[in-house]
């Protein structure tokens, strides 16, 4: 039981600092195009106090914790502010920081892969490890007194929640990152955008709600993708 617990742990903090790192590359992208508001803020640190939200960093995903017995959840740390105006770039400055939040989860995922992939261990058990990454009872079976297991299992994790935010917030609804790569490939009218960014959540609720199946196969194809990396 305490193994589990300990695991369930390190499955929290990973997916509390995976959603730091994706905040801090937002504000670290605008600062770098100009505009320093997310670094008076004091946005731009890995102080996980200045970055949570009490519902959608704590409140949401523990809900969701609670409700899928501590294998899956959803949220989100407080947004890094920006003024796109201060941006040097106007039409793609917006889109370069809202890509910088995704490519910084992509690379910790990929780095983590390519550590996976040296950790000493049979094939069949690294295979066994991301079949049941957070099946608690059956993981804590399988890395039990084993070093190269345990970082192996918490690799996974990394890519887990990385790849999850990645290709999540890809997605070109707001306040997702997508949509402000696809407002600039793809101009729209001041007043659509402002109402799309005013009811943008539910948008997103509906569209989760109505292509949860096309989602989640898009996200396990990307997820597999990089697990394959690791055998």
């Amino acid at each position: 039981m305490l193994n589990e617990i300990i695991l369930i742990a390190f499955y929290i903090a990973i997916l509390l600092y995976s959603l730091i790192i994706h905040e801090v590359a937002h504000g670290v992208a605008a600062l770098w195009q100009g505009d320093p508001t997310a670094k008076y803020a004091g946005r731009i640190t890995a102080n996980p106090i200045r970055h949570i939200d009490p519902w959608m960093t704590i409140g949401l995903p523990v809900l969701m914790l609670l409700l899928t017995n501590f294998k899956f959840a959803f949220g989100g740390a407080k947004p890094v502010p920006y003024n796109p105006y201060n941006l040097k770039n106007q039409k793609w400055g917006p889109a370069m920081v809202g890509a910088a939040g995704p490519l910084s989860n992509i690379f910790i995922a990929i780095i983590a892969a390519f550590l996976a992939k040296f950790i000493n261990l049979p094939m069949a058990v690294k295979a066994d490890i991301i079949y049941n990454f957070n099946d608690w009872g059956k993981i804590s079976e399988v890395i039990s007194g084993s070093m190269n297991a345990i970082f192996f299992e918490l690799l996974v994790i990394i890519i887990f929640w990385n790849v999850f935010l990645a290709f999540f917030n890809l997605i070109p609804i707001p306040p997702l990152d997508g949509s402000k790569l696809f407002f600039s490939i793809f101009p729209i009218r001041t007043e659509m955008l402002l109402m799309l960014e005013q009811f943008g959540f539910v948008i997103l609720l509906f569209f989760i709600i109505f292509f949860s199946g096309p989602l989640g196969i898009f996200l396990n194809f990307m997820l597999n993708l990089f697990l394959g990396m690791t055998l």
